[in-house]
């Protein structure tokens, strides 16, 4: 569990590198599956604390990191 500073901190480095729109949608993928936006939140605030973040993070690019980190996690049930 995170102590307040550091959700603190993490809120402001999402609310400075993610756009409006990338913003909404990462909410409501919280609402939805809260796991996943915690593992794309967590990615971005590293990509950001590595300096590999030099512009908004847009709704588009919010749609492929949530399709490469949800693409991992996938399962499948075979019958047989």
């Amino acid at each position: 569990m995170l102590s307040l500073e550091e959700e603190i901190l993490r809120r402001k480095i999402l609310n400075k590198i993610l756009s409006s729109d990338a913003k909404e949608r990462l909410g409501r993928v919280k609402l939805v599956r809260p796991e996943l936006a915690i593992q794309v939140e967590n990615y971005l605030v590293q990509l950001y604390q590595a300096g590999r973040i030099k512009n908004l993070i847009t709704d588009e690019q919010i749609k492929e990191i949530l399709k490469m980190v949800g693409r991992n996690k996938d399962f499948r049930i075979v019958r047989r």
